[in-house]
């Protein structure tokens, strides 16, 4: 693989860009493989760098029902945080959050991470007391955050209301380190590392079941053919519950659909990523000038990936009266994701009870922020069995009672 480099593109440049070579290879399935990761998004390809980077396990085919990237990897918003309440959360998200810092150098790749600061706004007492209390949680935890008063968030912010009559800003959770990255290229990074690696990246292969033998994985099903493999890496995000129904259990989660929309693009005028929980939404400024808006989940069950009329409506409603200049933009486009979601809104990377499966999955609205942070724990529980990061996010704890309540921080989309 050549290195991108300033000369790389000036030599291109010169010859009229001739001599790019593909970013990744698209091969056809071998038979045997010591690892299939089902799935080719952002969990599933940094798990299989991760298991090449860390522990040399490179025989690895990650297989992907559409394209790669184009499920909720390229349909998220890009936060990245990790100001949760809970020590296992701050745990696994501040992982990930460092390791966004290092990762367009890790990967030789420019996933354009911006630490621009994420901001949860106050408007209620009880969201007061609730983040005051995980600003001293995060203190203990090592995170760098800190609960700020309307004033700050004001200089922060100019474009805010301070003042509205049903949402006031009463202050805010502040993480500076915080901030986002370029989805798509999140995806497109770790796959060319992984490709590099010797690594097979299989797209267009539907998985329709899953082989064992005595309780134990020996391959998979799929619409190129039947593929042998020793471990096999589940992370299909809201379609989990059908992967593990193949293999014969079931999950303690519900599929739920996820929107967001951008508005045209205008001058900068923000910053920071704002969260206002209270109002179930957020916002933030692409770097092409797009306001990048959300809001929280669907009331049902359902998998699709459209947005809807009425839902749009009811998020930019309420963000209007934060952010008054949001009634003045038209809207460019909007989508719909599917995300799988747990009881207690914590994710769950696990062993299942068929021996040599592995899950990755229920992040719910959170994903993206958690992505090399996931890799990293699941090529860890993949590779030696078990992982410290991992641990207390197995699905075995709805069954021994051992919840991970994250539904403050994780039950709004973000």
């Amino acid at each position: 693989m050549k290195r991108y480099s300033v000369f790389a593109v000036a030599r291109e440049a010169a010859r009229y860009h001739t001599g790019w070579e593909r970013a990744w290879r698209s091969p056809e399935p071998k038979k045997k493989y010591d690892v299939v990761i089902i799935g080719a998004g952002g969990h599933g390809l940094a798990t299989a760098f991760y298991l090449g980077k860390n522990y040399g396990i490179t025989n690895v085919a990650i297989i992907e029902k559409g394209w790669l990237g184009g499920g909720n990897t390229g349909r998220n918003t890009t936060i990245i945080r990790s100001n949760y309440l809970q020590d296992p959360s701050a745990a696994i998200y501040e992982k990930a959050r460092g390791l966004y810092e290092t990762m367009s150098q890790d990967l030789n790749y420019n996933v354009m991470f911006s630490p621009r600061g994420v901001m949860m706004l106050a408007q209620t007492q009880h969201e007061v007391r609730g983040y005051e209390r995980t600003a001293h949680a995060n203190a203990l935890q090592g995170v760098a955050t800190e609960f700020i008063s309307p004033r700050r968030v004001k200089e922060i912010v100019p474009i805010i209301n301070l003042h509205g009559p049903h949402y006031p800003v009463l202050g805010a959770l502040w993480q500076p380190r915080g901030g986002t990255a370029r989805h798509d290229a999140v995806a497109w990074g770790y796959a060319r590392a992984c490709s590099d690696m010797g690594m097979d990246i299989i797209q267009k292969c539907e998985v329709t079941g899953i082989r064992t033998e005595d309780g134990k994985v020996v391959g998979v099903d799929t619409t190129k053919g039947a593929i042998d493999c020793d471990k096999i890496g589940g992370v299909v995000a809201g379609h989990s519950a059908d992967l593990a129904k193949m293999a014969g259990f079931r999950l303690p989660m519900e599929s739920v659909a996820l929107q967001a929309l951008v508005s045209e693009p205008i001058k900068p005028c923000m910053d920071c990523v704002v969260m206002a929980n209270t109002v179930h939404g957020y916002m933030s400024q692409s770097d092409k000038g797009e306001m990048v808006i959300g809001g929280g989940t669907d009331g049902f069950n359902n998998y699709t990936q459209r947005g809807s009329f009425h839902h749009i409506e009811e998020t930019v409603r309420a963000l209007v009266e934060t952010f008054p200049m949001v009634s003045r933009l038209k809207m460019l486009r909007q989508w719909g994701g599917i995300v799988d979601v747990t009881g207690d809104r914590s994710p769950i990377l696990s062993t299942t009870p068929v021996e040599g499966m592995f899950l990755n999955c229920g992040w719910g609205t959170g994903g993206f922020k958690a992505i090399p942070g996931s890799g990293w724990a699941m090529a860890e529980l993949m590779a030696k069995g078990r992982s410290a990061l991992a641990d207390e996010f197995s699905m075995w704890r709805f069954k021994e009672g051992k919840f991970i309540d994250e539904s403050v921080a994780a039950g709004v989309a973000h």
